[in-house]
């Protein structure tokens, strides 16, 4: 499985190509401009308020996993900053999605560890809720289960399901084909309403 080429693709076409589904319809910070990213998503669901499941799920993050971190109830309290970010780094950690949100943004972005957040707030977060690790999350809407891939880029978070992983590359890729050659009739002065036969 190439996360590579899912992360190139993007998560607007992945979307497409999947039959518009896995969707994340919510709007993230990207911290790092032009950053794109996929992988199997390693989730912590924290307590409320709370950041002591992204304390426990270190230890078993692996290199190239989306780290998915959620709550309850979304809120602009503080899961991640430059110290966890920094164990997510070392472990090999492709992204960071977090649906609540982070501190130290400009640290985390001279890191070069692609993240994604809600918000950015010094607010911290608590430490005493154990929460849960490596269960579904709903994430905008959208469930991630630990292993779907998470493609992120400027555009926002698609969700492919890992029993579909395979066929929605291929899709992905077909229709990375057709929209070329797509492009290649509109320089040349066609028009989308006669290509797609809206006339």
């Amino acid at each position: 499985m190439s996360f590579e080429e899912l992360a190139r693709l993007g998560a607007a076409t992945v979307y497409e190509a999947s039959g518009r589904r896995g969707l994340v319809d919510v709007e993230f910070k990207q911290l790092i401009p032009g950053s794109r990213a996929c992988g199997p998503a390693r989730i912590a669901r924290c307590g409320q308020d709370d950041n002591l499941a992204v304390h426990a799920v270190m230890a078993s993050l692996q290199p190239g996993e989306v780290l998915v971190l959620s709550m309850p109830s979304p809120a602009p309290v503080a899961l991640l900053g430059d110290l966890l970010a920094t164990q997510a780094q070392v472990r090999g950690a492709a992204a960071v999605l977090v649906d609540a949100a982070v501190r130290d943004s400009e640290e985390l972005a001279r890191m070069g560890l692609p993240v994604w957040a809600r918000w950015v707030r010094s607010r911290g977060a608590t430490k005493t809720d154990v929460g849960e690790l490596d269960v579904p999350v709903v994430v905008g809407g959208c469930e991630i289960r630990p292993g779907d891939l998470v493609v992120l880029d400027a555009d926002g978070v698609t969700v492919v399901a890992s029993e579909r992983a395979e066929d929605v590359l291929d899709a992905s890729l077909e229709r990375e084909v057709a929209e070329a050659a797509k492009r290649a009739q509109l320089q040349a002065g066609a028009l989308s309403w006669e290509l797609d036969g809206y006339a």
